[in-house]
């Protein structure tokens, strides 16, 4: 346990949309290492070539965690060879259709994973807040990423730590288009970030997550700047 009083965070950090506006968001108020983790996802290279950029842009503490076993579970299109769905723009707000891709995508206890280990560094640090992107879109289908999972999360770490340490989802009540107008207002470097599931130099434009940020962009009436689109 450290008892530093400086204002430190620890951001997991994936080099995606929400996770780059979040960090984005907290980068002035906090002193931020980020940590972005390497579980033999498709997209772990991509994710860290992100990551590591979006930390140099805003002058962040960077460290990748590798977590191969979590690969090993299976169970997960995004660890294995299995096919990663594709979907069109309509079909995003089919609720039935999302829960299925989503199935398909999911990666047992990810979320309670890293949050975990984001509570170890956070302890260690003297870190009193652990910054996500999890938000309102993706919780209607992903629970690791809902309201309830954050609260319930919260009430465990004032149970289970010796410090106070919380954590802080600014982007929790927000769809993908709120927060890419947030991240054009602060100035984030979205241009930098890594949304595709499939891991290629270039977003696939197909996937869902993919998708979503284009939907996003579209809506919100900004450019999307990424250098990562065929």
């Amino acid at each position: 346990m450290n008892n530093s009083n400086s204002k430190k965070a620890i951001s997991v950090l994936s080099g995606g949309l929400d996770s780059t506006v979040a960090t984005s968001l907290l980068a002035d108020e906090y002193e931020i290492h980020a940590i972005t983790f390497d579980y033999g996802q498709r997209s772990a290279k991509m994710e860290i070539k992100s990551s590591k950029a979006i930390c140099q842009k805003l002058g962040l503490k960077h460290s990748v965690i590798e977590l191969p076993w979590l690969a090993l579970l299976g169970g997960s299109a995004l660890t294995s060879q299995e096919t990663v769905p594709e979907l069109e723009m309509n079909q995003l707000d089919d609720k039935e259709i999302c829960e299925e891709t989503a199935q398909k995508v999911w990666v047992p206890g990810r979320n309670v994973v890293f949050t975990s280990i984001a509570s170890s560094f956070a302890e260690a640090e003297g870190a009193k807040k652990i910054i996500v992107g999890w938000d309102l879109e993706e919780a209607a289908t992903f629970p690791d990423n809902s309201k309830k999972f954050l609260d319930a999360f919260n009430k465990l770490l004032k149970v289970g730590s010796m410090d106070d340490v919380q954590i802080e989802a600014p982007l929790i009540q927000m769809n993908k288009k709120e927060i890419v107008k947030m991240g054009e207002k602060i100035g984030s470097p979205m241009n930098i970030s890594y949304s595709c599931y499939m891991g290629e130099n270039k977003h696939c434009g197909s996937c869902e997550s993919c998708m979503r940020r284009k939907r996003a962009f579209e809506f919100a009436g900004v450019q999307d700047q990424t250098h990562y689109y065929k």
